[in-house]
């Protein structure tokens, strides 16, 4: 009996990963770090910025994303995001106008709790990766 489930994230631009075979995602959700294995109840749930990790077999793959939602039910998982990125595939320079992006927008005067708690979530997640 396989303990894996089916993995979709999906950007405005296109399918960005499909798999089949994966055994635990752990994700950066509002409430905290949330883990999804197989037969997990179903769930709905937004994403702050972070690292999302997919195992499959013995490869963790690590991906920066910026917000979303999560659905999971009947073993898939859909992840419905704005930006998300291979931490792989990241370049320095993109991450230094990324954080000064973040910081540009703590600057405004008018920003509510809310987007200034995600701003500064951003700027942590972007910095360690750094």
């Amino acid at each position: 009996m396989s303990d894996s489930f089916n993995l979709e994230i999906v950007n405005p631009e296109k399918l960005f990963l499909s798999l089949e075979n994966v055994s635990e995602v752990v994700v950066p959700a509002f409430e905290g770090d949330m883990g999804i294995l197989k037969d997990h109840i179903s769930i709905i749930s937004f994403l702050k910025p972070g690292i999302v990790k997919v195992f499959t077999g013995n490869e963790v793959k690590e991906l920066y994303v910026e917000d979303g939602i999560i659905e999971f039910s009947e073993n898939s998982l859909s992840i419905l995001t704005s930006r998300i990125i291979d931490i792989k595939e990241i370049k320095k320079d993109d991450l230094s106008s990324m954080i000064n992006e973040a910081n540009e927008a703590l600057k405004d005067e008018n920003l509510d709790d809310q987007k200034r708690f995600i701003a500064n979530q951003k700027i942590d997640v972007l910095n360690r990766l750094n």
